[in-house]
């Protein structure tokens, strides 16, 4: 059993928030389980920094299990059919781009879109679901639906195999307080993307990480 189990928010190339929040704020010890729910590149300026740096966290042997969001997805799409490109370019595949200092994604290294393909859609642990986005409310097994996993987000499921679960994700921007007080009233469902590349924003530019047991966040 891991000593604390951990998540992450959307991180969107904000790698200094990211570095500022493993290293100093929840100070992650290898004993510990760190789940990251998706979207590490696009829209920020370290987009590259942000999964080098968390290719370096497994290497060094900390249990990290990064998830697959919506912008990941854009990128190998675009990867694998030219026709996707305009898609990821305006949802912020460009400074993606420039943080790899390439003009083309074809030019990105092999490593990268292998640690892309590589990424798991959810993770199950305990009585904790996590997930980029949410899941198929209907479907008789939602873990197949890769689209809603990637791109649907509720505040609420009844489907059986869900409805027991305490479901933490990011994909949809919210403030602060009211990721606060979904952890204070104890809902099942839990949003924790606070839109750290959103520092324009009243109420957002915060990357947040949540202490799933001690229901306790962690904000940069």
């Amino acid at each position: 059993m891991a000593e604390r189990l951990l998540a992450v928010g959307d991180i969107h190339g904000c790698f200094d928030s990211f570095r500022e929040m493993v290293e100093n704020r929840i100070k992650l010890q290898k004993s510990d389980k760190l789940i990251l729910l998706g979207d590490y590149i696009d829209r920020g300026y370290k987009s590259k920094e942000v999964i080098d740096y968390i290719m370096e966290l497994t290497e060094n042997g900390y249990d990290v299990i990064p998830l697959r969001g919506n912008h990941e997805v854009m990128l190998l799409d675009a990867y694998e059919d030219e026709e996707n490109f305009e898609l990821w370019f305006i949802n912020g595949g460009i400074t993606t781009l420039k943080s790899f200092n390439i003009n083309s994604i074809f030019d990105i290294d092999s490593k990268y879109i292998t640690f892309f393909h590589g990424l798991q859609y959810f993770y199950s642990y305990e009585d904790f679901l996590f997930v980029h986005a949410g899941f198929d409310n209907f479907a008789a097994n939602p873990f197949t639906d890769y689209y809603a996993m990637t791109w649907e987000s509720r505040e609420y499921y009844d489907n059986p195999i869900l409805k027991n679960k305490t479901i933490i994700h990011g994909h949809k921007t919210i403030t602060s307080y009211a990721c606060e007080v979904s952890i204070l009233k104890s809902r099942k469902v839990i949003n924790i993307d606070t839109g750290c590349v959103y520092k324009h924003l009243d109420g957002y530019g915060k990357l947040t990480a949540y202490d799933c047991n001690a229901r306790k966040t962690f904000v940069v």
